[in-house]
């Protein structure tokens, strides 16, 4: 047996991020990975023969700029380029979208002069609010508590300066606010706009990672979820890491190793130690036992508590609620081998488009219509996918002359229905998002090299997204804010003592940002300062 002041659960980039802080502010900590290299969801590896690619994460925005500078991730070697074009959106009968700077608001005009004078308007909207919303993410929401004491007065002042912050909305803005935080982004979008593509290109950000319609209630937060990020101090860009999503968390882990940090991986935990209500460690799946004085958990809230502590040990109505823990993002995730770069029926040829976040889903009915035929039988018959070609930007990833793309594909059904599996259907499936993005590509299916496919339960298999989510739970208004992972324990803090989580199934929510990682190291702190004083 051995002992550490923390320990945390999982090697991804918000455990790491987690860890970096804890080290740099004095602790022990000892990092325990399941799988045999760092980065959970944000790891770089070879698929094919010479080919390398990000394998489920695939693309940078949402990386919080304190986070890099804190870790000091560009001096252990992280580089972030941008798109030389944001987004293209080609339609079948040939029209196109192609955004990103000085290109947007003439391709827009092209398609629709009313959209075009629309435009700014709107994406004032959503950046006003975003950078409103953006002061909530490195710090806790106000948290629910039972009773009348310090916490009790500690989450009061939490409140107080909530509102404070808020009160820099105006009243107009807070009407927008409401909006984007309870209703559909298709009905705001068509309030707005009238051409399908334009609507499309801010339709696809209420849907990613989400298993819903962009008709569905609460999917315009999930639209303003992905406003929050920004490339090298640009708001609302979109990049690439060189060396692929792996760099980010390679970079963060070389940080925390360099603060003392143990990375141990292979090391997945059977069950956490649990005595007289307290975590006070971890048992290995070989056996091994790791004391500590905190447990920080970088996993799905549900498999954590319904998989790694004994049910026994739980109050019974926290985990009545928890085993009802919405996940699944209707996400299947492929990476493909190129012998060459794709040519576009819409745009042919090279050019900067093909650096850009490729959409193909041409209009918000085409998306609603795949989550509906993915309901009723298991995945879109004409699915939603988005391609990135990161050689384009990054010459490490491929041989000289060949292209790697990205694939993220939706929507298919966590689970499939009439007890099918997707273990049978994985490859008729990857063969239906190969031929759809051959309908806007004539020729890309025949320059398929290899290709690698995660199915919902691949991606839940290797690295314990539940359903194939990659935030960690539906970003829906009961589980967000200070109801993440629920009303109580949004300070981080789970219902035993010394354990934490320090994952996306926290406030903010999913996607490559360390935020997670960085509050929860500062609520652990908080009670370690508490409890010990100068004497650590």
């Amino acid at each position: 047996m051995s002992e550490t002041d923390v320990v945390i659960i999982g090697a991804g980039h918000n455990g790491l991020t987690c860890a970096a802080y804890l080290a740099m502010a004095g602790l022990r900590v000892r990092v325990v990975e399941r799988r045999k290299v760092v980065g959970g969801a944000a790891v770089t590896e070879e698929f094919h023969p010479g080919f390398r690619n990000s394998v489920a994460a695939y693309t940078v925005s949402l990386l919080n700029p304190q986070v890099i500078r804190d870790l000091n991730l560009a001096e252990q070697g992280l580089r972030i380029v941008e798109r030389r074009a944001q987004n293209f959106l080609p339609a079948p009968d040939g029209s196109y979208l192609l955004t990103g700077e000085g290109r947007t608001k003439d391709s827009v005009a092209r398609l629709s002069a009313h959209d075009a004078d629309a435009l700014d308007g709107f994406t004032r909207e959503l950046e006003e609010i975003a950078d409103v919303l953006r002061q909530f993410v490195l710090r806790a929401p106000p948290n629910l508590v039972d009773g009348f004491g310090t916490r009790a007065i500690r989450e009061a002042m939490n409140a107080l300066k909530t509102a404070d912050i808020l009160r820099g909305l105006t009243l107009e803005q807070s009407r927008s606010l409401l909006d984007l935080f309870t209703r559909s982004a298709g009905e705001m979008l068509d309030e707005r706009f009238e051409h399908d593509l334009v609507k499309a290109l801010f339709g696809f950000d209420a849907i990613v990672g989400n298993y819903a319609s962009p008709y569905a209630a609460g999917s315009a937060y999930v639209m303003l979820h992905h406003a929050f990020g920004e490339v090298n101090g640009k708001k609302g860009v979109w990049g690439h890491a060189i060396g692929g999503m792996g760099a980010i968390t390679q970079a963060m882990a070389r940080t925390a190793q360099h603060r003392g940090v143990v990375i141990d991986t292979d090391a997945g935990v059977r069950e956490i130690i649990v005595e007289r209500d307290r975590a006070v460690g971890v048992v290995l799946e070989n056996g091994t036992a790791i004391r500590a004085k905190y447990v920080a958990a970088n996993v799905n809230p549900k498999l954590l508590y319904t998989r790694l502590i004994a049910a026994d040990a739980l109050p019974h109505e926290f985990l009545a609620r928890i085993r009802h823990w919405k996940n699944g993002s209707g996400t299947f995730r492929m990476n493909v081998a190129l012998d060459r770069l794709p040519s576009f029926t819409a745009l042919p040829g090279d050019g900067d488009h093909l650096t850009s976040g490729i959409i193909l889903a041409p209009s918000l009915g085409y998306m609603d219509r795949a989550y509906l035929d993915a309901r009723a039988q298991g995945w879109s018959r004409e699915p939603v996918v988005e391609m990135l070609i990161p050689s384009t930007l990054d010459d490490t990833l491929a041989p000289e002359g060949k292209h790697v793309a990205s694939l993220f594909c939706q929507h298919v059904a966590p689970e499939l229905p009439n007890g099918k599996s997707w273990d049978d259907h994985r490859e008729e499936v990857a063969d239906l998002m190969i031929a759809t993005v051959d309908k806007y590509a004539p020729g890309f299916a025949a320059s398929v090299l290899g290709r690698q496919i995660l199915s919902p339960l691949d991606l839940e298999r290797q690295f314990g997204l539940l359903g194939g989510d990659i935030f960690h739970g539906a970003l829906t208004l009961n589980q967000l804010f200070s109801a993440r992972p629920m009303l109580g324990h949004a300070d981080y803090r789970g219902p035993l003592k010394g354990l934490y989580h320090c994952g996306s199934g926290a406030h903010p929510g999913g996607g490559v940002t360390g935020a997670p990682g960085h509050n929860a190291a500062q609520a652990i702190l908080r009670d370690h300062r508490s409890l010990f004083g100068s004497r650590g």
